[in-house]
């Protein structure tokens, strides 16, 4: 009875009607168990738990992953652990759970050296996922060129890890070789007809090509990645495509949003309706439902019950996720504050190389004036007094040679000037560490930049801690102008005004809807940066018309405080 289950599961999930698939799955698991055949039971808990994941439903999938490991675990079923470990650790990524994920991939990985298995399953390549969506990029190239060294790959894992890398290293702003690895996947996809890989390969060219600022090609690929994904019925990447074409069309991104809004609330009403059916399937059978009509008083204790429970293990998981909540935010509080303490130690390195400079310019101005000049002028002198004992006939040509040597004299003294100018002091100032920053971020953004500042500012004055956060608030700002908009003109200026710190950045970019808000990353970093120093910061911009960022800090210097 069990296996003739297993075979209809089997066949309506190759069907793709998944439904149907999962009440066959859930009959064959009842005759397993009935029959004491853990084996079987633990593979179809594994399958069952793929369908619930396909629905999103994270927790239901979970508990029934667990529940199979338990079982595999007992048997020493190591092929099986390998792939429930691995499933477990790609749903932790679908939530963001990046560390979780990681975990669970290796402990994927200590099962199966346990099986003896020849073939090799491309593991580094879900870690290389796992780093990538926690923002460690390196380590996530590391982990994919782990796999991409490895012989036994064969050539779809090899597709992919390449298509993954090149991504990652697009995301660093790394483009060697990343368009060629980009098509070589996607022939090797579109020859051997791998459609959701040709999807994927589509939506990352896209990416890349908006990195490249050409327009037109990344909106052809996003096109093709929209019909595509129509045609597979793939809903994760058609909304990504919608969310593509919007970004590249802004005159027509309200129509894709609100195709991407519509579709998106009835993927979710789907799967909301399939995990409230799967619910329904593992509890209502026939007896349930008849215990229920005979015993109405026993349902309603055991109701009342597990609602106690269920609160009370609500309140329990509550305490528990506030705790890690708690620890995470003062490791991130440490981490940040570790942070700063690097930052102020590289501004006072630079700082002190800076005076080095100029001390070691001012040191051979001072050479060249009083050294070497004075000789020469010494010289001079005694072969003028000389050249009076001389014959008349000699000396012209050495009234010449003196008039050369002055010449050389006047030459060294403009040398020993122009080393000396404006470096009367061996002072570095703080605005010459954010030139070279603003200078390093041009080349990578391909904008023009332009500093400018009020003299006045006391930079020397201003503690160590106010300067890394200005420093970390100037790098954020920059950041967000190369990978959104697209400028070519940024503007940095520091300025004073009534006993405040005013930096202003401005960019010609595409510019947001100031209005309507804008919540990334990187504002609200520089937003909580700001509130730190007790200052305020403004976001005005207008689509097509640019940015302008507006910072203010209160000026308190060291001697004024």
């Amino acid at each position: 009875m069990g296996d003739s289950n297993w075979n209809l599961a089997t066949y309506y999930l190759n069907a793709k009607i998944r439904d149907s698939a999962f009440i066959y799955f859930n009959k064959a698991h009842k005759a397993f168990i009935k029959n004491n055949n853990k084996k079987e039971a633990g593979k179809i808990l594994y399958g069952m738990a793929k369908i619930k994941g396909f629905y999103r439903d994270y927790t239901g999938s979970e508990i029934l992953l667990i529940e199979a490991i338990k079982i595999f675990k007992e048997l020493n079923n190591y092929e099986s652990l390998k792939n429930s470990y691995n499933y477990l650790g790609l749903l932790q990524l679908d939530i963001n759970e990046h560390d979780r994920a990681l975990k669970y991939f290796q402990k994927s990985i200590e099962n199966y050296n346990k099986t003896n298995k020849k073939y090799y399953p491309a593991f580094f390549n879900n870690i290389g996922n796992a780093y990538y969506n926690g923002g460690q990029y390196k380590k996530a190239i590391e982990s994919y060129n782990k796999d991409l060294n490895n012989n036994n790959i064969n050539i779809t894992q090899y597709a992919t890890l390449l298509d993954n890398r090149a991504n990652c290293k697009l995301d660093l702003g790394d483009t060697t070789e990343i368009k060629k690895d980009f098509f070589r996947s996607l022939k090797i996809r579109d020859s051997l007809k791998i459609m959701p890989g040709v999807l994927m390969s589509y939506l990352r060219l896209a990416k890349y090509y908006t990195f490249l600022k050409d327009t037109t090609t990344a909106i052809n690929y996003s096109k093709k990645a929209n019909d595509l994904a129509k045609e597979l019925k793939n809903g994760r990447d058609y909304l990504a495509s919608l969310q593509q074409l919007a970004d590249l069309q802004p005159k027509n991104s309200k129509k894709y949003l609100d195709r991407y809004i519509q579709f998106n609330d009835s993927l979710i009403s789907e799967e909301r309706r399939a995990q409230n059916k799967f619910t329904r399937i593992e509890f209502e059978t026939d007896e349930h439902i008849e215990q229920n009509k005979l015993l109405s008083q026993q349902r309603i204790w055991i109701f009342s019950g597990s609602l106690a429970v269920l609160l009370i293990s609500t309140l329990l998981y509550f305490l528990r996720v506030q705790k890690v909540q708690n620890e995470k935010l003062q490791l991130e509080a440490e981490q940040q504050k570790a942070n700063e303490e690097v930052y102020v130690l590289t501004l006072q390195q630079q700082a002190k190389l800076e005076e080095e400079r100029v001390n070691e310019r001012n040191r051979i101005s001072a050479e060249l004036h009083d050294g070497i000049l004075g000789k020469l002028f010494g010289t001079r002198v005694s072969l003028g007094f000389l050249g009076m004992q001389m014959q008349p006939d000699t000396q012209e040509q050495h009234q010449t040679f003196l008039d050369e040597l002055q010449n050389i004299e006047k030459e060294i003294r403009d040398v020993s000037h122009r080393l000396s100018e404006n470096f009367d002091d061996a002072t570095v100032n703080f605005t010459t560490i954010i030139e070279q920053l603003l200078k390093d971020k041009s080349v990578i953004g391909n904008f023009k930049p332009t500093f400018t500042f009020d003299a006045t500012i006391a930079w020397k004055s201003i503690d160590e801690v106010t300067k890394a956060n200005v420093y970390r608030i100037i790098q954020e700002a920059l950041q967000n102008i190369i990978k959104h908009a697209q400028a070519k003109n940024v503007t940095l200026d520091f300025g004073l005004k009534n006993q405040n710190l005013l930096i202003t950045i401005t960019d010609d970019g595409v510019g947001f809807d100031s209005k309507k808000g804008k919540k990334g990353i990187g504002i609200k970093n520089i937003k909580a940066r700001v509130d730190k120093l007790s200052g305020s910061a403004n976001f005005f911009s207008k689509i097509d018309q640019g940015t302008t960022l507006t910072i203010k800090i209160p000026y308190i210097p060291k001697n004024a405080a």
